[in-house]
């Protein structure tokens, strides 16, 4: 499991500074979910967090700084699910996972028995072993995305970050995905770190929430602190309602524009 700690981190994406100042802890094995409008930045956060992007400030796995680890140790540690990831035309679903290996194998090596048996256990675990010889872009969205996940826990990695995990798929397919991080999470101990659109699964699945506007974050904690009408309305500048089931539960539900503003809260 690792920790994963933020220390005033602003990120830029060319001349313009896309992250601001963004101090979080995230604890190992828990699940944070970035929320926020379009453009707020994060996705922009979450590939910093994956070394695809430089940063000011610090970000740190556990004791060591992200900048202090090699491209090898950080991938053996860290897989991202990016949202519509490119696959190849005509690879198999057992090769593309395989990839997944690739920090685990020398430069001039070929995968091996372990990397064989655990790109198994991961096809098995997510119902993919009727589909290893299929070629990836011929699956439908919610096998790809499947697939998709099946490559980055095929790296045995211990922080696993997703970026719109279930965009594009219907509201079965995104409750199988994310039942399916779910159960990865608990059997191996993830620390998950997402970044969605829908606010209702957000609260949902993720134990605490980090709500980012305009590349500042202006709200963090448990689902139902951050989900508020005051919060939300103010930062996505739509009404709407956060309805309450007793249980810890959250939904939020977008209200027609009628000039009356955000909503009070209710319970259901």
């Amino acid at each position: 499991m690792s920790r994963i700690a933020l220390d005033r981190v602003s990120v830029a994406r060319g001349d313009r500074t896309v992250v601001h100042d963004i101090s979080l802890k995230i604890d190992a094995g828990g699940w944070l979910c970035l929320i926020g409008p379009n453009g707020a930045g994060k996705t922009t956060l979450l590939h910093a967090l994956a070394a695809l992007l430089p940063h000011t400030g610090r970000i740190a796995l556990g004791d060591q700084p992200l900048s202090d680890m090699t491209r090898r140790d950080r991938a053996r540690r860290i897989a991202l699910v990016q949202q519509d990831a490119a696959v190849p035309p005509g690879v198999r679903v057992a090769d593309y996972v395989m990839l997944g290996r690739t920090p685990y194998i020398s430069y001039f090596g070929r995968e091996g028995r372990d990397d064989r048996r655990v790109v198994g256990d991961v096809l098995a675990q997510l119902d993919l072993l009727e589909l290893a010889g299929r070629p990836v872009d011929h699956l439908s969205g919610g096998e790809r995305q499947r697939v998709v996940v099946a490559r980055a826990l095929a790296q045995a990695p211990s922080i696993l970050l997703l970026d719109e995990p279930t965009t594009a798929l219907d509201l079965g397919r995104q409750l199988q995905v994310l039942e399916l991080i779910r159960a990865q999470q608990r059997a191996h101990d993830l620390t998950v770190v997402s970044a969605t659109h829908d606010l209702t699964l957000a609260a949902a699945y993720a134990d605490r929430l980090a709500l980012i506007s305009l590349g500042r974050l202006v709200a963090e904690g448990r689902p139902e602190h951050v989900l508020t009408t005051a919060t939300l309305g103010e930062h996505y500048g739509v009404p709407l309602r956060v309805l309450h089931d007793g249980d810890g539960g959250v939904a939020v539900i977008p209200l027609r524009a009628t000039g009356a503003g955000p909503q009070p809260d209710h319970g259901l």
